[in-house]
C-alpha cells in the first residue's frame, strides 16, 4: 500500500490548492454578466465589492444597438452570474423607466425562445447565480387560471362536478405560469435565482442595501452555488425570493417541453402548427391555459411561411377539423370573463373559424357589456386600452357600445377614454388628483396606455395635485404622478414651496421620490443648489433614523454638485 502514499499525497496537494480562497490558486474568474434595462445601482453595488482578481463584468446590453441580445449570444461570453437590472410589469418585459426616444427592453417571451432554443448557453446555460432587480419576477402566484368557462366545458364534457372541480386545480397547479415558474423554465440549469414576490425597491434602495451587505463579507458567497440566506435577510423587509431552476426529475420538466414545442425555433412552422393541432384535440381546459402560446405562434407566421405547402396544408386541416371547431365554440359560448373570451376570439380567428368582421362585432358587445356593469377595476380599463390601441373601436363598431353620462364614476369614464371619448378621457386624468387612491389607480392605469400628450395637459395635472389640501392622498397622487416622470424645470419651484410648507412627512418623501426620479441634468447648479438647501433645512425630522429617499436624493444632489462643470 506504501506505493501508494506518493499518489494520495499529491492528489491532496492537488484539492488544497483547488479549495477556495486559499492562498496560491489560480483559479479563472467568474464572469459577472449584467443587463441594465434602467439603473445601474445593482450592477454598480455589485462592482464596487467583488474583487478583480477573482470577478470580471460584461455589460450585455448596448446602447442604441436593438440587436444587442443577439450579439450577446454570439460573443460566445459565458456568464457565472447575471444581474438583471430593470423595471417589470410583472407580465412579460423589463422595461426602463426613461421614456426617450428609443428605451431599453427585454421580453420574458424572448429570453423564454432562446433558452428552449438552446441558442444563447453563454447566457441562459452555464449561469449559476440570478438576480431579478424588478417587482414581481419572482412572484409565486399564477398569471394564468382557469376561467370558471372551463369548469362548465368539463361537466358538459361528462365530468361530475367534483371531478371538474379536481382537474381545473390541477390545471391551475401545474400549468398556471406564475413569473416563478417561467424563471426557473428560463434559467432552468440555474441553481440560484433571486428576485421579488412582489415589488422591488428602487434602484438606490437596493445599491444601498447591497452595499451593507457585502460590507458584511458579501463578497465570498457571490457564485459560490449555494442558497444565500444572508442576501435574503438582507432584502428581508422588501420579500426578496430565492428559486432553483427546473430539474429534469420534476413535473414542471414536463411543462417546459410542452412550451418549447411552441417557441423553439428549431422546430419547423409546420410541426409547431402540428403540435397546436394535437393540442385541441385535448382538453378545452388545457388549450385555455396554452392559449397566449397559440395565439403567439399563429400570429407570428407571416404570409410566405403561411403559403409553404406543408403550412398550409396543416392550417387548413384545423380549419376543417368540425369536431375541434364545435368543442371550441362551444366553450367559446361558455365564457364569461372578458380577457379569456378575448383570447378565445382571437384564437377562433387566427383558426379560420370565424372572421374578423365576426370578432370585432362580438368584441364590441362585450365593452359594451361592460358598461354596463355597477363596478369596473383595473384589469377592464387595462383591457379596454389594449382592444383600442389601434382605434379600431372608435368607428362603426364603436358606435354599437352604451354612452354614459357626467354621473359615470372614475372607473367607467377611464374606460369610455380608452374607447375614444375626449370628455371621458379629461374626466380621467382629473382624477390623478382624487382624495381617493382608487380614483387615482383606475387614471393611472388608463395612463400607461394613453399618455400625456402635451406640456398643458402635464402642468394642468401637476397643478391640480400641487393644490390638494389633504396630505394622505396628496402624497399618493405625487407617487403616483413620479411614475410619469412629470418634472420639468419650471415645476421646481412649486415643489419646493410644497416641500417648505406641508407639514407631512409623506408628503416630503413622496416631493423626494419624484425628485429622484427625474432627470435633474436639466437644472442648472444655482437652482439645484437652491434644492439642497431647501431639502435639507425644511426636512420634518424623520420617526426612524434608517436612510429615506431624502437622504439618497441629498446624496445624489451633492455628488451632481461636486462634480466639474461641463463644456
Amino acid at each position: 500500500m506504501s506505493r501508494f502514499l506518493p499518489s494520495l499525497a499529491a492528489a491532496l496537494f492537488g484539492a488544497v490548492l483547488l479549495a477556495p480562497g486559499v492562498a496560491g490558486a489560480q483559479a479563472q474568474p467568474q464572469t459577472v454578466c449584467t443587463l441594465t434595462i434602467n439603473s445601474s445601482d445593482e450592477k454598480d453595488a455589485f462592482g464596487r465589492h467583488l474583487p478583480q482578481r477573482d470577478f470580471r463584468f460584461v455589460e450585455l446590453v448596448q446602447r442604441g444597438q436593438p440587436d444587442w441580445l443577439d450579439q450577446a449570444c454570439r460573443s460566445g461570453s459565458r456568464c457565472d452570474v447575471l444581474i438583471v437590472s430593470g423595471h417589470f410589469d410583472g407580465h412579460d418585459e423589463f422595461y426602463a423607466e426613461d421614456v426617450g426616444e428609443a428605451p431599453e427592453h427585454l421580453k420574458v417571451s424572448t429570453m423564454e425562445a432562446l433558452s428552449c432554443a438552446e441558442s444563447c448557453p453563454g447566457v441562459f446555460a452555464t449561469v449559476k447565480e440570478v438576480y431579478f432587480f424588478g417587482c414581481n419576477t419572482l412572484n409565486p402566484h399564477p398569471l394564468t387560471t382557469a376561467p370558471a368557462s372551463v369548469l362548465r366545458s368539463l361537466v358538459r364534457e361528462g365530468h361530475s362536478q367534483q371531478q371538474a372541480q379536481n382537474q381545473l386545480e390541477q390545471l391551475n397547479s401545474r400549468l398556471g405560469d406564475s413569473m416563478r415558474e417561467r424563471m426557473r423554465r428560463v434559467f432552468a440549469q440555474a441553481p440560484e435565482l433571486y428576485g421579488f414576490a412582489s415589488l422591488a425597491p428602487l434602484g438606490p434602495i437596493a445599491g444601498q442595501t447591497l452595499d451593507a451587505y457585502f460590507r458584511a463579507g458579501g463578497p465570498r458567497e457571490v457564485g459560490d452555488e449555494r442558497r444565500n440566506s444572508r442576501l435574503l435577510a438582507a432584502f428581508a423587509p422588501v420579500g426578496l425570493a430565492f428559486a432553483s431552476g427546473v430539474t429534469p426529475q420534476e413535473p414542471q420538466a414536463a411543462v417546459r417541453r410542452d412550451v418549447c414545442q411552441f417557441i423553439d425555433p428549431r422546430i419547423a412552422a409546420a410541426e409547431r402548427v402540428g403540435a397546436v393541432h394535437r393540442l385541441l384535440q385535448r382538453s378545452m381546459g388545457e388549450v385555455q391555459m396554452h392559449l397566449e402560446r397559440i395565439e403567439r405562434l399563429l400570429t407570428d407566421l407571416d404570409d410566405t411561411t403561411r403559403s409553404t405547402p406543408e403550412v398550409a396544408r396543416r392550417l387548413e386541416s384545423i380549419a376543417l377539423d368540425i369536431g375541434a371547431r364545435q368543442r371550441f365554440m362551444a366553450h367559446l359560448g361558455d365564457s364569461r370573463e372578458p380577457e379569456a373570451r378575448v383570447k378565445l376570439l382571437g384564437l377562433a380567428r387566427e383558426l379560420g373559424w370565424i372572421d374578423e368582421e365576426r370578432r370585432w362585432q362580438q368584441l364590441a358587445l362585450m365593452l359594451a357589456e361592460l358598461l354596463e356593469r355597477r363596478e369596473l377595476g383595473v384589469r377592464e380599463v387595462d383591457l379596454a386600452c389594449t382592444l383600442n390601441q389601434t382605434q379600431d373601436l372608435e368607428g362603426s363598431h364603436g358606435r354599437r357600445l352604451a354612452t354614459r353620462t357626467q354621473d359615470d364614476d372614475v372607473a367607467h369614464a377611464a374606460l369610455r377614454a380608452c374607447l375614444g371619448s375626449s370628455e371621458a378621457r379629461q374626466r380621467t386624468l382629473a382624477a390623478l388628483a382624487s382624495p381617493q387612491p382608487a380614483e387615482q389607480r383606475m387614471a393611472l392605469a388608463y395612463l400607461r396606455h394613453q399618455p400625456l400628450r402635451n406640456a398643458q395637459e402635464r402642468a394642468a395635472v401637476l397643478r391640480a395635485v400641487l393644490q390638494m389640501d389633504a396630505p394622505e392622498p396628496q402624497a399618493q397622487a405625487l407617487e403616483t404622478l413620479s411614475r410619469l416622470q412629470l418634472i420639468q424645470p419650471e415645476a421646481l419651484p412649486a415643489l419646493m414651496d410644497l416641500y417648505r410648507g406641508t407639514p407631512s412627512p409623506a408628503v416630503q418623501l413622496a416631493v423626494a421620490g419624484m425628485l429622484i426620479r427625474s432627470d435633474l441634468r436639466q437644472v442648472d447648479r444655482p437652482a439645484l443648489q437652491q434644492v439642497l438647501q431647501t431639502l435639507q433645512d425644511h426636512r420634518i425630522t424623520p420617526a426612524t433614523a434608517a436612510p429615506s429617499l431624502i437622504d439618497l436624493l441629498i446624496q445624489q444632489l451633492i455628488h451632481q454638485l461636486e462634480a466639474p462643470a461641463g463644456p
